[in-house]
């Protein structure tokens, strides 16, 4: 029956096959459990709440990618997105979590209504790929940039605005860290990423106990890894925590719809990879079922916001399973159940501490470089919007200001130089969002 319904025999698989890309996947995947809820702790949130959130969104959603969807792909909180929570949103304007919560929920819902009507195709086509590609490099250099700032590898310095920090007794860590989880990956060692932040934390635990004081980047505590206990209960505390009336004020439209467009052309951005990577195209050339999995990664935003994280989007590491053998949603049924045991490991994900997740952050950053070869440098018109989109994403801290600027440098550039004909009229609307978003979001900084 589960040969039938997931079509073994048409995608040349058989159930053994897709049970162990399945676990690939999970393996390839399962730092987010770990990442996620150190990051988002950082917003004010609940460590062990966003631990229990982070599980339930990926099991949900990686299921129903795999019934409904039926790609071998695995839907979770997304790493830029949760940056851009954490950095962006509450700290850099001040946005309260609950409202931030608030404000990924009705992301989701307008994903919904545009997954399931054709303007979701308009905005998608409208964006150039130019301009998409060096949003993908932008979010990929701001979360490197957080994990070296979390190593204190790259501080502040009032002469020079950054600079690197001293060689002390965590960022040694870190780089002994980085090594040996770069050299992991080099060698195609099955969750890499995982055995990294594992071999990290042990090297990590002497700081506070017999040298260094590792207060400066662990939350104000001088020891590092804590000892709670193997198990305990999930933590549900910050399910419909969510404020979500409040986050509909004028104010937050910019940032719902920040949220919305980077969870949108990220996830198309890794349907697209991880189709090419494993030819899971369909008759027309577009990638398999994409419009019914855009519609399971739109559902995963807005639970997100329900349960109490970040944006759900699609994972590039699927390619990993697919690379195993997967060609089927029956991976993804596979990976979503593995996750479901982690809602009650949360004492020892919390042992976890931030400089064993940074080197991590580091090299996410390295895999979202990839597009950058695509972007058209020899073009001008083409290559300086990409590059302020680029750039003034890890500079000005904001994804928000990459995309907004971005587009308009596009829509300016391309008009002037007498290139009207590639600024489609859906991008014109996009781009006076985008002038309204930078306009209001000084309120709400003030």
């Amino acid at each position: 029956m589960l040969a039938k319904y997931f079509s073994f025999d048409e995608n040349n698989t058989d159930l053994k096959t897709e049970f162990l890309a399945g676990v690939t996947i999970f393996l390839a995947t399962i730092y987010i459990v770990i990442v996620n809820p150190i990051i988002l702790s950082q917003a004010g949130l609940s460590f062990n709440g966003v631990v229990t959130a982070t599980v339930l969104i990926t099991a949900i959603s990686t299921i129903l990618m795999g019934v409904y969807g039926k790609n071998p792909i695995v839907v979770a909180p997304g790493m830029g997105l949760n940056a851009y929570f954490t950095f962006s949103v509450v700290k850099g304007m001040g946005v309260s979590p609950e409202i931030a919560l608030g404000t990924i929920f009705w992301s989701g819902i307008i994903f919904v209504i545009l997954s399931v009507t054709n303007i979701r195709s308009l905005i998608v086509d409208a964006i150039p790929k130019q301009i998409r590609y060096a949003i993908s490099c932008g979010i990929g250099l701001f979360i490197a940039l957080i994990g070296l700032s979390n190593a204190g590898f790259i501080v502040s310095n009032p002469a020079t605005m950054i600079s690197q920090g001293m060689l002390t007794c965590w960022t040694i860590t870190f780089l002994i860290g980085l090594m040996v989880t770069s050299i992991l990956l080099i060698r195609k060692t099955p969750a890499a990423l995982l055995i990294g932040i594992i071999i990290t934390t042990i090297i990590a635990f002497p700081i506070g106990r017999y040298w260094g004081d590792a207060s400066s980047f662990n939350h104000n505590v001088a020891t590092l890894v804590t000892w709670h206990g193997f198990v305990a209960m999930p933590d549900f505390s910050l399910i419909l925590k969510l404020k979500i009336i409040e986050a509909l004020k004028f104010i937050y439209i910019p940032v719902i719809f920040s949220f919305l467009f980077t969870d949108m052309f990220d996830s198309l951005s890794t349907f697209v990879g991880v189709a090419e990577a494993g030819n899971l195209i369909d008759q027309d050339g577009n990638p398999r079922n994409l419009k019914k999995s855009l519609l399971v990664d739109a559902i995963s935003t807005l639970i997100s916001g329900l349960l109490g994280s970040s944006s759900g989007t699609s994972y590039i590491e699927s390619a990993a399973g697919i690379n195993a053998g997967g060609r089927t949603g029956f991976v993804a049924v596979v990976t979503g159940v593995l996750f479901i045991p982690l809602l009650f490991f949360s004492p020892i994900i919390s042992m976890i501490p931030a400089i064993a997740t940074a080197p991590v952050l580091v090299l996410v950053g390295v895999f979202m470089m990839n597009p950058i070869t695509r972007i058209n440098w020899k073009n001008l018109d083409d290559a300086i919007p990409s590059f302020l989109a680029m750039f003034l994403i890890p500079l000005s801290y904001s994804i928000t200001n990459g995309i907004v600027w971005g587009i308009i440098s596009y829509i300016l550039i391309k008009f002037f130089t007498g290139k009207k004909s590639e600024i489609r009229p859906s991008l014109l609307v996009i781009g006076v969002f985008c002038l309204i978003s930078q306009y209001y979001s000084h309120f709400i900084t003030a």
